[in-house]
C-alpha cells in the first residue's frame, strides 16, 4: 500500500444524499488527492502540515493526517486552518475523529526551537507527527505517500514523499491535518495563559502582535519564549 498527503482549495459539486448529516460534496481539495492516489497507485495518501512556526512564544506543532476514501464527500467543509475560526476548526476535528480520518501528532518546544532554528523544529515535529500516524497501520502499506505542506520534504524521514506548495489550501488530507494542528496548538497556548497569567497567550497565541510586544517590554520573557526570535531578544 502507498500512502500520499496533499492539499487543494475547493470548487463544491452537490451530490444528492436525502438522509445526509453533513454536506456531501465533491470538491477540489478532494479532487487533488482523489488524482494523486489515482496516478501514484497508492493505498495510503497521508498529508502534513504544521502550526505555530511564526509566534515568539509556544511550540511548533504538527499533524498526519490519513483520510480514507469513503470519507471524502462528507468532508466538504474541511479546508485551510486558517480560513476558518476556531468553533467550527474544533467541530471539524471532532467530526473527523468520530468519522474514521486518522491523525499522528508531534511537536517541538521552544527551547528546541532554539537550539536548532525553527525550520529544523518544524521537521522533527513532522517527523514525529507522521511516525506516530505510521505506528498505527498494522503492518505499514508499501504503497503510500506522505504528502507535505510547502515547498520542501521532511528530513530525515525515510518514506515515501511529495512536497505541495501551499498543500493546505489545495489538498483534502494536508488541510485536515493543518486544523488539527491548528487546535492542538491553540489549546495548548490556552494552558500556558494559564501558567503565565498577564501575557494574553490564550488571545494571541504567541503571535507577535502590538499587544504581545508591548508585554514582553513591560514585564519581561516567559519561560516559553522562543529568545532567538526578533521581538523577544530585543
Amino acid at each position: 500500500m502507498k500512502i500520499l498527503l496533499i492539499m487543494c482549495r475547493p470548487r463544491n459539486r452537490r451530490i444528492q444524499n436525502k438522509n445526509e448529516k453533513y454536506p456531501v460534496t465533491r470538491n477540489s481539495l478532494q479532487e487533488f488527492d482523489r488524482q494523486i492516489i489515482k496516478e501514484r497507485s497508492v493505498d495510503v495518501l497521508i498529508g502534513v502540515d504544521e502550526a505555530g512556526r511564526g509566534p515568539l512564544a509556544g511550540p511548533v506543532v504538527a499533524a498526519a493526517a490519513f483520510v480514507p476514501l469513503r470519507l471524502f464527500a462528507s468532508l466538504a467543509e474541511v479546508t485551510d486552518s486558517k480560513k476558518l475560526c476556531p468553533t467550527k476548526r474544533e467541530k471539524l476535528v471532532h467530526r473527523m475523529i468520530k468519522g474514521g480520518v486518522r491523525f499522528g501528532f508531534g511537536y517541538a518546544t521552544n527551547n528546541e526551537i532554539d537550539k536548532m532554528n525553527i525550520l529544523n523544529a518544524t521537521f522533527l515535529s513532522m517527523r514525529k507527527a507522521a511516525l506516530s500516524l505510521v505506528k498505527s497501520f498494522h503492518p505499514f502499506p508499501e504503497a503510500h505517500l506522505f504528502i507535505v505542506d510547502g515547498p520542501w520534504k521532511i528530513r530525515e524521514f525515510n518514506y515515501s514523499q511529495m512536497p505541495v506548495k501551499k498543500g493546505d489550501s489545495k489538498s483534502l488530507s494536508i488541510a485536515a491535518a493543518s486544523i488539527f494542528a491548528k487546535v492542538v496548538r491553540d489549546n495548548w497556548m490556552n494552558v500556558l495563559d494559564l501558567a503565565c497569567p498577564g501575557y494574553g497567550f490564550s488571545r494571541h497565541k504567541g503571535y507577535g502582535t502590538r499587544e504581545h510586544i508591548s508585554l514582553i517590554r513591560s514585564k519581561g520573557i516567559t519561560p516559553y519564549h522562543r529568545k532567538t526570535f526578533a521581538g523577544v531578544k530585543g
